[in-house]
């Protein structure tokens, strides 16, 4: 979608042309190896002419620390005057940002605030999952990254839009895998699979991963599974997907999961199961696959996929949501939401 300069300002009460201002609140402490997705959206954004301030709420938990980043928060809106508040995710930080102030508040639901946690079943969880659907009521528009994140929404699904976080094609894109293994100080003649367990082992299913491999190793025997648990900085890890062969995705859950588009984009073969919006992004990606949750059934897919030993077509499919035309959506929702 084409947008004419004008389109990216809104025509305040004296007919006077400004920019949209946008307050994107961001749970952390600012770094951008924290949700850098969170970061990168923020950075497309600006890049469109939108003016972005970010808001880092440090703390989720701490009462003291909340109650003074909410004097924090109100003087920010003070102070900036936003047009728009936009909160990533949802759970205190959404609750956070409806009870913070009256402007016009837009949630992006990323996944774990609405999916069921494997294996915690406690009552803080059960709370935080309830406080994402009361701020769902305040919010002016929704977006969920995927439609099976959207239908855990009980209320407001007719102002939801899903749209996927979108890809830095430039950062992620296809090196030579000679180069990256010789960078990381790995074997050129051995199969690795990659994993991303990041912080939540449990949850990502490792353990099915593992057994996946051992079955792989049956017909390869030196294949290794490379697992990630959140060490790698993110601007890093082209690297990791240029030097392995495949990627495999086992989660119980999951809403638009990056390790898949980032992959994609390195045209780096991918084996998952059906979660999060998986199904629909590979559509038309091969080689690629899609199994049932079992380990017999996804080390069928991860050995056609060594055996054929190439690269996929992902980056032609995933060029179709760039940040840049993720971020043109994202500004009609602000638009229509002023």
């Amino acid at each position: 979608m084409v947008y004419e300069m004008e389109a990216f300002f809104k025509m305040n009460k004296t007919a006077v042309i400004e920019p949209i201002r946008v307050l994107i609140v961001i749970p952390g402490d600012g770094r951008k190896s924290i949700n850098p997705f969170s970061h990168r959206q923020s950075d497309s954004l600006e890049c469109e002419k939108v003016e972005v301030k970010r808001f880092f709420l440090k703390s989720r938990t701490a009462i003291k620390v909340v109650l003074s980043e909410m004097r924090r928060f109100r003087q920010k809106i003070a102070s900036y005057n936003p047009h728009i508040v936009h909160a990533h995710f949802g759970t205190v930080t959404s609750c956070f940002c409806a009870l913070g102030t009256s402007k016009p508040l837009i949630i992006t639901f990323h996944g774990s605030d609405l999916n069921p946690a494997p294996g915690d079943n406690t009552f803080r969880h059960k709370i935080s999952h309830l406080l994402s659907q009361l701020s769902a009521i305040k919010a002016k528009r929704i977006i969920c990254v995927s439609k099976q994140l959207k239908e855990r929404l009980w209320l407001g699904k007719t102002k939801t839009s899903v749209i996927p976080v979108g890809m830095n094609v430039e950062l992620f894109k296809p090196m030579s895998k000679l180069s990256t293994r010789q960078s990381l100080g790995w074997q050129m003649d051995q199969p690795i699979v990659l994993f991303n367990a990041r912080t939540d082992p449990v949850g990502k299913r490792l353990d099915l991963a593992e057994e996946t491999i051992k079955i792989v190793q049956e017909y390869y025997p030196t294949t290794r599974l490379e697992v990630l648990r959140g060490q790698i900085p993110p601007d890093n890890m082209p690297l990791y997907y240029n030097a392995v062969d495949c990627l495999l995705m086992t989660s119980d859950y999951e809403g638009s999961p990056m390790v898949v588009k980032e992959a994609m984009a390195c045209n780096l073969p991918i084996v998952s199961v059906d979660v999060g919006d998986v199904h629909e992004r590979l559509v038309g990606v091969t080689p690629s696959s899609i199994t049932v949750r079992n380990a017999t059934d996804l080390a069928e897919a991860v050995i056609k996929i060594l055996h054929l030993g190439i690269r996929s077509n992902g980056r032609k499919v995933i060029e179709n949501i760039s940040e840049q035309k993720i971020a043109h959506q994202i500004i009609e929702i602000y638009l229509n939401s002023c």
